[in-house]
């Protein structure tokens, strides 16, 4: 299956694992790409010397491509960059910023780089700052998302109309149906995140596992857009945001709510009633923790058997 992505990448499979808070440790990054895909390290949910050790633990578990997700609001950053050059670390996502900041000097390294994004207008802005791919993300999907709100059937179409470089399409994807879905609106590969969370290799909290397999339609909900959009599954903890909503709150009085290490405490430590659970829409159509290889390998058959239903 060799297209734009497989051989930006050097991998098998135009698949790439999201780059997930408290979820994508060397385990999950090193099994994705074992199984040909492209894993990704959450670099957003470790301090330095923690990615440097993920880093360094996933080249043990893999002779295949791997990268880090490295969201720019991150207030270590310049360390965090530092670290992933001085590893020799190939393949750089960005997100939570501008493009601009980070892309040059991480392909004067020989690194390929590729940035996340939720409209046409960033697609654009990315292009125009010299990243390899674009990632273009529908608010179906999990975590942190776009104001606009605007679904990946939309948004794909959309970005593909006004740029040339390779585009990855993310957000509401965990099926081979949906991949292919995806690739005929004119996507070169998918980022999947909710299908490797609930994944033996993640690195989130089992009880959060169970929650996102045990999902249905209508349980996530995008919230919070006045401070940084998330998609959270309906808990306590989103049930006292919509309680602060409903009494008028200010965004200093939404922050207090949100408090500090939500996501953690949530997603890595198993909170279910006071922690932030990000996970995507799709996580209705998951039923079952298994091995990353094994969620590979069923993407990839059903893709095929749908492409011969087309």
């Amino acid at each position: 299956m060799q297209n734009r992505i497989t051989t930006l990448f050097g991998i098998r499979y135009p698949i790439v694992q999201a780059g997930m808070i408290w979820a994508s440790g060397w385990r999950l990054a090193s099994a994705v790409s074992n199984a040909g895909g492209l894993g990704l390290l959450g670099a957003g949910s470790m301090y330095p010397e923690v990615l440097r050790e993920h880093i360094q633990k996933c080249k043990q578990a893999t002779d295949k491509p791997f990268g880090v997700n490295v969201p720019m609001l991150y207030p270590d950053i310049e360390k965090l960059m530092g670290i992933i050059i001085d590893e020799g670390v190939k393949i750089v996502f960005t997100s939570a910023g501008n493009p601009k900041t980070w892309t040059s000097h991480l392909k004067e390294k020989g690194i390929t780089v590729v940035h996340v994004v939720s409209s046409v207008k960033f697609a654009l802005k990315a292009q125009e700052a010299g990243v390899d791919a674009i990632v273009a993300e529908g608010f179906e999907a999990g975590g942190h998302n776009g104001r606009d709100e605007t679904t990946t059937l939309v948004l794909i179409p959309a970005v593909k109309e006004k740029v040339s470089i390779p585009l990855i399409a993310a957000g509401g994807i965990a099926t081979g149906r949906q991949m292919l879905a995806a690739m005929v609106l004119g996507a070169d590969g998918v980022q999947v995140g909710s299908r490797f969370v609930a994944s033996e290799e993640a690195s989130s909290h089992p009880s959060f596992k169970n929650e996102v397999v045990n999902a249905k339609e209508g349980d996530t909900q995008l919230t919070l857009k006045e401070l940084a959009p998330v998609r959270l599954l309906k808990n306590k903890f989103y049930h006292e945001v919509q309680q602060a909503y409903a009494e008028g709150a200010s965004v200093a009085q939404l922050k207090e709510v949100l408090g500090r290490a939500r996501a953690k405490k949530g997603m890595f430590e198993g909170d279910l009633d006071e922690g932030e659970l990000e996970i995507g829409q799709v996580s209705a159509l998951i039923h079952k923790i298994k091995p990353a290889e094994t969620i590979v390998k069923e993407l990839i058959a059903d893709f095929e058997k749908a492409k011969e239903t087309v």
